[in-house]
């Protein structure tokens, strides 16, 4: 029986430099939310994000490599959704307000918005990356300001899959009325739009270093600020609000959100391998476009050809046509879930419906069954934020091409264990399931 073959799991690097870092943390006692693991990884990947690539759409005329160097600070966190709550808290956000967020996301991206009693309002999609919609985005801004007084606080657009989204034109409509963007770039790490890694565009930036992201610190994420004053600010939430007196004091609610330097010990080896990382999920994103190409009604999702587009292709995502039949289709749904599916962790809330009023189609279910009996994990697309019963009555501005797209999508494995002998597996395995 061959192994199972998970969308994206982490892998450590050859030499075995996680263990270095992580031997010495113990060795040395620091074994606390704090240290030289943690200060080395903020550098190692200040010096990651900060790079701009080398190519003729990311320098102007006349520009080079140093003079497109940016100064970004990072603070490393233990969750990306932590990074996502102290930007928030960073741009002023309290409760009552509103705070515009991508739709098609997981929900860490929204759930930190009504941690504060702050409103999310969702924008759909545009159809070429499948995420935030300038469009959508600036008429949801006017309405607000009509329909509230005032405008949201902050705008955050996600790099669903690692698909970088449309860094120019969010960012001129946020510059354009005065509010504050916060990248969510936990599935882009890497990503670039026009040499420029994503997260180092807006205000804010955030990362993840769950164990399916392109690194992982086993689980964590850090926080990308414009300047050392922003960082400070952040640290300072993130190490429970502190003021500077010889006892315990607060004039503010802090959090104990900073990462760990036995976690960050592991980004610090992990971070060696990272540009292999990226590199491998783009091969095998190559590669799913070649063996799919003629597939009848199996459709990859790539990237635009505009060139200033760089995806790291995290998650190698597909659609299917709805007509066409999959083995088993007439049992999709027909049997309520008892247990996690795939990657899911900790507990899952009981149900007493297979169904509900948003789903994928019956063929899309069927197929992730069938190649879960081959032992390859097919997941299906985020669902909407704004089709979530816990948002019921949100604010949402969408063309719901994210919705449509939910009903047809799926999730190809891409990590850095995937071979090309399982690429050819997996792709054997849809042309198997599918009724001719």
């Amino acid at each position: 029986m061959r192994d199972r073959i998970y969308l994206c799991l982490a892998h450590m690097s050859e030499d075995g430099m996680e263990q270095k870092y992580v031997k010495e943390a113990f060795d040395t006692n620091w074994v606390v939310p704090l240290g030289p693991n943690v200060n080395g990884f903020e550098k190692d990947l200040e010096a990651f994000v900060n790079r701009i690539e080398a190519s003729p759409e990311a320098f102007v005329e006349g520009g080079d490599l140093e003079e497109a160097s940016l100064t970004h600070k990072v603070v490393a966190l233990s969750a990306g959704t932590a990074a996502v709550h102290l930007a928030l808290i960073a741009c002023g956000v309290k409760a009552g307000d509103e705070v515009i967020v991508q739709s098609f996301t997981f929900c860490a991206s929204s759930h930190p918005i009504t941690y504060l009693g702050a409103k999310p309002v969702f924008v759909g999609s545009e159809a070429e990356t499948w995420n935030m919609d300038p469009a959508l985005l600036e008429q949801a801004i006017v309405d607000r300001k009509e329909k509230t007084g005032k405008y949201p606080k902050a705008i955050i657009p996600v790099a669903l899959y690692g698909m970088p989204y449309d860094c120019e034109r969010i960012m001129a409509i946020a510059n354009k009325y005065g509010i504050p963007v916060i990248e969510d770039a936990a599935e882009g790490m890497g990503s670039r739009f026009n040499g420029q890694v994503l997260g180092t565009f807006g205000k804010y930036g955030v990362l993840s270093f769950n164990g399916n992201k392109m690194i992982t610190t086993s689980g964590g994420g850090a926080l990308i600020c414009e300047n050392a004053d922003d960082a400070n600010t952040v640290m300072w939430y993130a190490t429970q609000a502190r003021d500077a007196y010889p006892y315990y004091q607060h004039t503010a609610v802090g959090y104990n959100y900073r990462m760990s330097n036995v976690c960050a010990g592991i980004g610090r080896g992990q971070m060696t391998v990272l540009d292999a990382h990226i590199a491998h999920h783009k091969h095998v994103q190559a590669l799913y476009e070649e063996l799919l190409a003629d597939v009848e009604g199996i459709h990859m999702h790539k990237q635009p050809a505009d060139p200033r587009y760089d995806a790291n292709f995290w998650l190698c995502a597909a659609t299917i046509d709805a007509d066409v039949k999959i083995q088993g289709q007439e049992n999709a749904y027909k049997e309520v879930i008892t247990s996690a599916v795939g990657g899911a962790a900790g507990v899952i809330h009981a149900v007493d419906s297979a169904t509900t009023d948003c789903q994928p189609n019956e063929n899309v279910e069927a197929l992730r069954i069938f190649m879960l009996e081959k032992n390859v994990e097919c997941r299906p697309l985020w669902k909407p934020m704004h089709k979530q019963p816990v948002y019921e009555g949100a604010a949402v501005y969408t063309n719901e091409v994210e919705t449509n797209l939910f009903k047809v999508g799926f999730c190809l494995p891409a990590g850095p264990c995937v071979s090309d002998d399982d690429v050819r597996y997996i792709v054997e395995c849809i042309k198997e399931a599918i009724v001719k």
